[in-house]
């Protein structure tokens, strides 16, 4: 759970956080550097309300090599008009800004993984102070969030809403109600292998509603995932009874990770091959990847297999891998 008894926040709103029509500004984090001894961190920041109802907390970036959410997350800053909200949305479009600017997964000030930084501290480095602030000071506003994820530089997906599998199965059901709502070609009861330190997590542990997505990766977007992402927010928000207007709808196919043996990890280093396409169906056994030596000619590959019967569901990216890197991660059609 959140930490209690710390010390204030140093990061700052430059907007209010609870008025009403359209405020663009900045989370202002202090941070003394050799080119700004008295410099700061501009994160941006949107908040749009108008009257009583829920509120929403839209965040992208977490991992600043994953561009579908800030895509999405500007473009409604933007474009979202107070008349059509009954309640509040913030908007955090780029919530690891150092690592967005940077385009790495960590922040580059810090090495920091956001996403891996939670609950925070005030008094850490810069990524564990963004992550106190979200948790002590956006959090507790909302009552639904939504944190957009990708593959990234290392990792490809098939595009897909998410939710976790909790102890609190009342909670789970409102979180997958909320994931088939958001309306991703694909939607999963997701288990997580490390989920220690994550946002995710900390949100879950205070009660909220809280979606996250995989929308392709390769360290960009394509024009079906930012399509993906566009309408996801809207149904959300449609769902959540904060946008007025209808949910457009979009099938979902359900998946399960149930478990450890979903998960493909590389015993050596090499050149990967692929041996089928996401989304494809797999027997246990079959052939998912083959790793090349490259050291020398003459030198036979490794086939991984599927440990179990399912879909791929995410593949390496890009073509070298090194022991240790997740090669494929299936799941089962519920």
């Amino acid at each position: 759970m959140p930490v209690s008894g710390l010390p204030p926040s140093p990061i700052q709103a430059t907007i209010p956080l609870d008025a009403e029509g359209v405020r663009h500004g900045f989370l202002r984090l202090p941070y003394s550097r050799d080119d700004s001894a008295w410099g700061s961190v501009m994160i941006p920041i949107a908040v749009i309300a108008n009257g009583d109802g829920p509120t929403a907390l839209l965040t992208g970036g977490n991992h600043g090599d994953e561009y579908e959410g800030p895509i999405a997350l500007f473009d409604l800053a933007r474009t979202l008009r107070p008349e059509d909200v009954s309640g509040r949305v913030i908007i955090v479009p780029a919530l690891n800004y150092p690592a967005f600017r940077a385009g790495t997964r960590t922040s580059p000030i810090d090495k920091g993984n956001l996403n891996r930084s939670f609950p925070g501290h005030p008094t850490g480095q810069p990524t564990a102070k963004i992550a106190d602030y979200v948790t002590r000071s956006l959090l507790p506003l909302a009552d639904v969030v939504l944190d957009f994820h990708s593959g990234g530089r290392t990792l490809d997906f098939v595009p897909f809403a998410a939710g976790h599998i909790l102890d609190d199965k009342e909670q789970e059901a409102r979180i997958f109600d909320a994931v088939e709502a958001f309306g991703a070609p694909w939607s999963v009861k997701m288990l997580e292998i490390d989920a220690v330190g994550m946002y995710d997590t900390t949100a879950e542990q205070l009660g909220k509603v809280f979606v996250t997505t995989e929308l392709g990766g390769g360290g960009t977007s394509r024009a079906e995932t930012v399509r993906v992402a566009r309408r996801g927010v809207h149904n959300l928000l449609v769902h959540a009874g904060i946008l007025k207007g209808e949910m457009e709808q979009a099938p979902t196919r359900w998946l399960d990770m149930p478990g450890d043996e979903c998960f493909t990890f590389a015993t050596d280093d090499g050149m990967i091959e692929t041996c089928i396409d996401l989304g494809t169906a797999v027997r246990e056994g079959d052939p998912i990847a083959r790793i090349h030596p490259v050291g020398a000619t003459g030198t036979p590959s490794l086939t991984y297999r599927a440990a179990m019967d399912g879909v791929l569901a995410a593949r390496h990216f890009p073509g070298l891998v090194k022991a240790g890197d997740c090669v494929a991660v299936l799941a089962t059609v519920a």
